[in-house]
């Protein structure tokens, strides 16, 4: 029989040696004990997301929901280990373009894996008319999506459903049958209605046209979102016009992108467009604006073109693109500068050499990648325009997209600090893992905009607090967005949660490597389950179709179909 010295030094060793043993951070747990909640984060720094400094907590889930935050005593069916991580509540994306690519693919891997789990689309509509609206909807309930979801209508699409794409201004039939259309949709339980004034057909579209429509969105609690007609030298302008239309609707504003878009203006602009803002939220105008961070913004090619080429439809504009003495009368004017109707993001971004293409959709342009239109123009011994143009043409039925370096760091931290800026990427969600997202842009704000935010600004610039920075994805834009149930961190509100690590945090991506996910993102739960677990995509779909508050006019009878 041994002695009982040898057993318990035994003991004591085999003690020693489970607890010096790597545990997993997260784990199911133990089936001996009936878990009380669905998932149990412990030990973590907790960020409510209201702005408040974080505090040490659990956090319990249950249904969907936050069930209790503080000392958690029951188990969880799993039990997660945040010791050294934030807790925060999930990031939301003010400024999508995931409509379309969630009808094939609702896993949107590239924007879990950077902490968003809502994303708000819309800048160009919706991928059906107003008619087919709550189908389309429907259809994402069905096939599962893994992040929440809501959009705009645009007013564009009524205007095309109407009139075509075609300049001219609406007869007060048309506009009649346009106002259908958007009260259509804002039953259908769009947001609001959005607008890209900066494109055409957009472009064609008045002040008092908006207007009008504007008024219908407003009676439905809908908002009024725009990428403005001008972001770059006549930015100002821009913002009066949208601020106009807040005052004379009522609506609620929200200017997409915000950016001070002009070489020649920086450090000036950006100021003076903020105490615009200032000053219609001081006379009670509801306007605040969403960003990226990254100086340059990316879009198509033929941007560069002058609006009035696209007059008579897209159609014909190709056409007469292809015209040597229509182009004659084109470069004179994109060295002119920006035209009425028409931003000139050539100037904007101070030449060519600072217009880099994308995505040529042309194994003949597409191996200059990365490299400026002018240097690509040198090589072929050709004029900087006439190559834009000829990779436009030579992408269809694609769109050829651009990188335009067009803003500077200084005014991205000044907008930055505003208290009323929040976040958006202007990016889709990609069809597989490293794969360019659903738009065909290479930008690296499609996998690491969120992560950024943090990683540039809070650790390395020191622009924002952390606290700040995750009020900005947070609570602030579920506030702007009329979603009450979410963006803090509070029993009872629904349970969209990103848990990361400061220390590792960083935004991987670059603009030759677009396509690589963040670090330091250890997990993502959407309504209460686990879609991002240890940067692996758990394959879960539990995001919702988010409706707006039009969407409650239809009736208790049309919401049960």
């Amino acid at each position: 029989m041994m002695p009982l010295r040898k057993i318990a030094a035994a003991m004591l060793g085999a003690w020693l040696m489970f607890a010096a043993a790597p545990r997993a951070r997260s784990e199911p747990a133990p089936a001996a004990s009936a878990a009380m909640y669905d998932v149990v984060i412990r030990n973590g720094r907790v960020l409510d997301g209201a702005g408040n400094p974080w505090v040490r907590a659990d956090v319990a889930i249950k249904n969907g929901r936050f069930a209790k935050v503080g000392r958690v005593e029951g188990r969880g069916a799993r039990e997660i280990d945040a010791q050294g991580d934030y807790v925060s509540p999930g990031w939301i994306d003010m400024m999508d373009q995931s409509g379309e690519i969630l009808l094939k693919n609702g896993l949107a891997e590239n924007k879990l894996r950077e902490g968003v789990t809502t994303a708000i689309a819309g800048e160009g509509g919706t991928p059906v008319p107003s008619a087919q609206i709550d189908e389309y909807f429907r259809k994402l309930e069905r096939q599962g999506i893994s992040l929440n979801f809501g959009t705009y209508y645009s007013s564009a699409q009524a205007r095309d459903e109407v009139m075509g794409d075609v300049a001219g201004k609406p007869t007060a039939k048309q506009m009649e049958a346009m106002r259908v259309h958007v009260a259509e949709a804002m039953r259908a339980g769009a947001m609001g209605i959005a607008t890209a004034l900066i494109y055409p057909p957009d472009s064609f579209q008045s002040t008092e046209d908006l207007i009008e429509l504007a008024r219908v969105a407003v009676k439905y609690g809908g908002i009024y979102a725009s990428h403005m007609r001008d972001e770059s030298a006549k930015l100002l302008q821009a913002i009066d016009e949208s601020i106009e239309i807040g005052e004379k609707t009522g609506i609620q504003v929200e200017i997409f992108h915000f950016k001070g878009a002009y070489a020649p203006g920086w450090g000036k602009l950006v100021p003076e467009a903020g105490r615009a803002i200032e000053a219609a939220r001081a006379r009670g105008v509801n306007i605040a604006a969403d960003m990226y961070v990254y100086t340059a913004g990316g879009t198509g090619l033929d941007i560069t073109v002058p609006n009035w080429l696209w007059e008579q439809g897209s159609k014909e504009g190709l056409k007469r693109l292809q015209d040597p003495l229509v182009r004659v009368r084109l470069k004179r004017e994109v060295s002119s500068g920006s035209l009425p109707g028409w931003s000139n993001l050539v100037e904007a971004s101070g030449g060519w050499q600072h217009v880099v293409l994308a995505n040529a959709f042309n194994p003949k342009y597409d191996r200059y990648r990365f490299k400026s239109i002018d240097y690509i123009a040198k090589q072929l011994g050709q004029d900087p325009a006439d190559v834009s143009w000829d990779i436009v043409l030579g992408a269809q039925p694609n769109r050829a997209m651009g990188l335009f370096f067009m803003m500077n760091e200084a005014d991205i931290e000044t907008a930055l600090r505003w208290p009323w800026m929040s976040i958006g990427s202007d990016a889709g969600a990609n069809d597989g893992q490293g794969t360019i997202d659903a738009i065909g842009l290479p930008h690296p704000r499609a996998y690491a905009n969120f992560p950024r935010v943090i990683a540039e600004y809070v650790k390395k610039r020191h622009i924002l607090s952390l606290e700040d920075a995750v009020r900005k994805m947070t609570s602030w834009p579920a506030a702007r967005m009329h979603l009450d149930d979410r963006g803090v961190i509070r029993a009872g509100l629904r349970a969209d949660v990103t848990i990361f690590n400061e220390e590792r945090l960083e935004d991987v991506a670059t603009y030759e490597h677009p396509t690589s996910y963040p670090t330091g993102i250890d997990y993502v739960l959407v309504n209460g389950r686990l879609v991002i677990d240890q940067t692996h995509h758990t394959g879960a779909k539990p995001g919702r179709v988010l409706r707006g508050a039009g969407y409650g006019a239809q009736g208790a009878a049309e919401r049960s179909r």
